[in-house]
């Protein structure tokens, strides 16, 4: 009898190691003995996430997502998402980590965890020629657009509701490109987005006609990598990560190759004091 309860005793314990040891496992050790991240991107976001003449993911956020890869010592798989995509790719488990340019905001925080930062945008107006928004006060006039689910959506919403003229003239568009397009067929007069994004348009032919106008009031919009929040040891290599891209130079070489110049100082320098 005594030999027996012994004998469960100990497979009873060996159970609970052997739960403990599943249980300590994390998205680290997870991506590393499947052999492959699986890295989300935002693609119609240029020049952090694109398409290529070849029709491969490219752009700064695809190149960390590279990067990321060979720090592990394992094979890239990169899913191009929409704005919307994100959170829920994480939670669902199709995506290990997600390099959308998301910004850090508090309410995101409750559903994914964030890295330290990796860039920082401004949002600003896009309008054709002529359609005189010289300040943001000027869009109670005009009828206005963003891709669903950005941050620049919530901020032009909630300066709107502060200054009175509400939601009425603004228009939702699915994704980023739905909403420059949009703006090219005239369904709107101005579209919010990111500098970055707005430069390499005023680059094409297709919107020569075109300016970008003011920017969000008093907005810097600070983007991390996400994850799923539970998944402490993940960020916290994700973290060094970053740090060791603007250690190792990638960070300013991917800078140069995407925007044609040296990332900025302020950026470089914004970036160290952000971790």
């Amino acid at each position: 009898m005594n030999r027996t309860i012994r004998n469960l005793t100990v497979v009873a314990a060996a159970a609970a190691a052997l739960i403990t040891s599943v249980a300590s496992a994390d998205q680290l050790d997870t991506v590393i003995k499947r052999g492959t991240l699986n890295c989300g991107v935002v693609a119609d976001f240029p020049p952090m996430g694109y398409f290529d003449k070849d029709n491969k993911p490219a752009g700064f956020d695809v190149d960390y997502c590279g990067d990321l890869a060979t720090a592990l010592g394992v094979k890239l798989n990169v899913l191009n998402l929409t704005w919307g995509d994100r959170i829920p790719s994480l939670i669902s488990g199709k995506t290990d980590v997600v390099i959308g340019s998301t910004s850090d905001t508090l309410e995101r925080a409750k559903s994914v965890g964030f890295s330290y930062p990796y860039f920082v945008f401004k949002f600003q107006v896009f309008s054709k020629k002529g359609t005189n928004i010289n300040s943001f006060d000027d869009l109670k006039n005009v009828k206005v657009g963003a891709a669903l689910g950005t941050t620049y959506e919530t901020e032009y919403l909630a300066y709107a509701e502060k200054k009175g003229w509400g939601k009425g003239n603004y228009t939702a568009f699915k994704s980023e490109n739905d909403a420059f397009l949009g703006l090219y067929q005239g369904k709107v007069d101005a579209i919010i987005s990111t500098n970055t994004n707005i430069a390499t348009k005023l680059q094409t032919a297709e919107f020569k006609d075109y300016v970008a106008g003011p920017f969000v009031p008093n907005y810097d919009d600070v983007v991390g990598l996400i994850a799923k929040r539970s998944e402490t040891a993940w960020i916290s290599y994700l973290n060094l990560f970053l740090i060791h891209q603007i250690r190792d130079g990638n960070m300013n070489k991917h800078y140069n190759r995407h925007f044609g110049s040296d990332a900025p100082a302020d950026l470089i320098q914004a970036l160290r004091d952000n971790k």
